[in-house]
């Protein structure tokens, strides 16, 4: 397949936050999208962070690997030799646009990631944002294209809501409180908002008849700004969306099959025809759309080092179980990497900031899909224990994952937030201006 336009639109932090996932929001204009298109339920990031999973999705390295192991306003730039997706597009034949945002090196290097041109708005938002692309495509977009629009909604801060709806749902594994309604209301306003912004660039691709011949991706970087979601490794943090929709991916299909946005590359490529790197660590699963295979993998491994402050941890994740391996001693939610909010006063009342996390955890996620009982200590799971503790680190060691050897140091001149503070916005030093 080749000459096909790519559109893909990735948002912050709203994990599977979205109406077609079974959240209590209203997104008919996604909806839509996956009833034409393929739905992908058990797709994962490799890490629970902005940069690192966009950097991740790119370039089909885990954050270890491909230098942005921590947030790259704060300093973690993506290594200029690693392939990524938008160079290798432009290198054969693609005109490659960004529009909004990119976190995966400094703001003002877009064109080093690929891009031929970046367009801003006066902020982040849709509001501002979607109204470029559709005067873009208005204008006859020179073809094939490959369009990049980040938002930053559903980033905090929420828009404050006077009155809380009656029927308001919380997510599962968040208590059913006024401080969770209340976020959970402000979080719907910005899934609505973004719902909206897709109808509209959805509608132009339509009027402009690019619409059968453009892929459509619509994904995110990894879970909701909750307590127990972002920056953290248990499966509100680290499952995400994806929805495809395009010439191959089409009839409303439901994927179940384990993946990592590791694998988005590796697909695009092997979509089009394009060579894939050797270098890159996803499988394609493009096999799996055309229903010549179930599965390309059968586990996957996650990250975390730094968010806003350092709380290092690695897990491996098969279809039944999970195993998590913390490096440092730390609260149960770390708060430093907890974004401010209704929630995380509630969780700092009821304790979460003060117990100590377990150096390891083992979930049985077919028996606990919410993951409340660690099995750790339990001597029936002691084998499946220690192989996953084994699998792990020789993972580790494939991948020359630093944090075996010892503490990972940040980037010179890294913006970091000391691990004793509750907000992130408290750093250890300036970072200098280069």
């Amino acid at each position: 397949m080749d000459r096909v336009n790519i559109l893909h639109i990735i948002t912050h932090d709203t994990g599977r936050y979205l109406e077609c996932y079974g959240a209590s929001v209203k997104t008919p204009a996604i909806n839509k999208v996956a009833e034409e298109g393929v739905l992908f339920t058990n797709y994962f990031c490799t890490a629970p962070q902005c940069s690192p999973s966009r950097a991740s999705m790119f370039s089909s390295l885990m954050p270890h690997n491909n230098g942005v192991y921590g947030l790259a306003h704060r300093g973690f730039i993506l290594d200029e030799k690693v392939p990524y997706l938008p160079k290798i597009l432009s290198e054969n034949g693609y005109n490659t646009f960004l529009f909004g945002i990119q976190h995966e090196t400094e703001f003002s290097k877009s064109n080093i990631l690929g891009y031929k041109k970046h367009f801003t708005g006066k902020t982040k938002y849709c509001v501002d944002i979607v109204p470029l692309v559709i005067e873009f495509l208005e204008n006859n977009p020179p073809e094939p294209f490959f369009i990049s629009v980040g938002v930053f909604e559903t980033h905090r801060p929420f828009p404050e809501v006077e009155k809380i709806p009656e029927d308001i749902k919380v997510p599962e594994f968040l208590p059913d409180a006024i401080e969770v309604k209340k976020d959970i209301a402000s979080l719907n306003i910005l899934v609505e908002r973004v719902d909206k912004s897709i109808e509209e660039i959805i509608k132009v691709l339509e009027r402009k008849k690019l619409i059968d011949r453009t892929l459509i991706i619509l994904t995110t970087d990894h879970g909701i700004a909750f307590p127990g979601a972002k920056a953290t490794l248990f499966d509100p943090g680290i499952g995400i969306f994806l929805i495809m929709r395009g010439p191959e991916f089409e009839g409303g299909k439901k994927i179940d099959s384990l993946l990592s946005n590791l694998d988005l590359t590796p697909t695009i490529l092997d979509y089009l025809g394009i060579e894939i790197p050797e270098i890159m660590q996803g499988k394609s699963f493009l096999p799996i759309v055309k229903g010549e295979k179930e599965k390309v993998r059968d586990r996957i491994f996650t990250e975390l080092t730094y968010h806003a402050a350092y709380d290092p941890m690695r897990s491996i994740r098969t279809e039944k179980y999970k195993y998590i391996r913390s490096f440092e001693v730390r609260p149960f939610y770390f708060p430093p990497n907890v974004d401010s909010g209704f929630s995380k006063e509630l969780f700092k009342k009821m304790g979460y900031f003060d117990k100590l996390r377990p150096f390891e955890f083992l979930f049985d996620l077919e028996a606990d899909p919410l993951e409340r009982n660690n099995l750790v200590e339990k001597e029936e799971y002691k084998d499946i224990l220690e192989n996953l503790r084994e699998e792990l680190t020789k993972w580790m060691e494939e991948t020359e994952d630093p944090l075996l050897k010892g503490p990972v140091f940040p980037p010179e001149n890294a913006v970091i937030t000391p691990p004793w503070v509750e907000e992130p916005e408290i750093i250890w030093f300036e970072k200098k201006k280069r």
